[in-house]
């Protein structure tokens, strides 16, 4: 028994071109975590040279997950291991640097989501956070951002921005000013005017009543 030889070429190329992807995510995901480090280290220090008492924190959590505090927002990247392809219907399908080479078109993904610190704090766990931006590598470290307002990035830009330590650490500074300027607003009156009993005992306002940035607003559902 043989294998076919166009078998063996499908299974052996898509299998060392995600492999391939999954390195430049990576090491691109080290990147981010050295940026971010540095970055709040930076605020520490500026924290004590205004004689400030604002928190900022790195915090690693893994592999695979770190997360940055700073004057009451929360910014947790997180890189799933998993190797992802654009629909055909994908504006970024459509641009010369896909239809040149269609391997491009695989990429590893960073995601960067804003939550309220005090839900950690006060371990309310039914709170809210939102995406604010995905970033996008292929095998070649080429990169694009679908993201809001400041991590906004055009599509036809993938075929020029390379991940570096210049970009990574723009990426990161946007991502903070975004959640700084993302301000928490009061929900409707009526949203709130009705409180069972039991939500008001003690503890329970960390399980039931939902805090977050937008309540009732809710970012594109995420599909990769």
């Amino acid at each position: 028994m043989e294998l076919k030889e166009s078998l063996k070429t499908t299974v052996f190329e898509k299998s060392v071109l995600k492999q391939q992807v999954y390195q430049a995510t990576r090491e691109s995901f080290e990147l981010f975590r050295k940026s971010a480090h540095e970055i709040i280290d930076l605020f520490v220090a500026e924290n004590e040279r205004r004689g400030t008492q604002i928190e900022f924190a790195f915090i690693d959590r893994g592999d695979f997950e770190f997360e940055i505090r700073f004057a009451g927002d929360t910014l947790i990247f997180y890189m799933p291991t998993d190797v992802f392809e654009f629909s055909r219907d994908h504006a970024v399908m459509k641009t010369p640097y896909i239809r040149e080479d269609s391997r491009r078109s695989y990429c590893g993904v960073i995601r960067i989501y804003n939550f309220i610190t005090d839900s950690f704090t006060y371990e309310r766990y039914n709170d809210l956070g939102y995406m604010i931006g995905r970033v996008f590598i292929n095998h070649e470290k080429h990169y694009f951002i679908e993201g809001k307002r400041e991590l906004g990035m055009m599509y036809n830009n993938f075929n020029t921005s390379l991940i570096n330590n210049e970009s990574v650490q723009s990426i990161v500074e946007s991502a903070i000013e975004y959640a700084t300027n993302f301000d928490t607003l009061t929900p409707p009156y009526d949203e709130n005017k009705l409180v069972p009993a039991g939500d008001m005992v003690e503890h329970s306002e960390k399980k039931s009543i939902v805090t977050a940035k937008r309540l009732g607003f809710r970012f594109q559902q995420d599909n990769i």
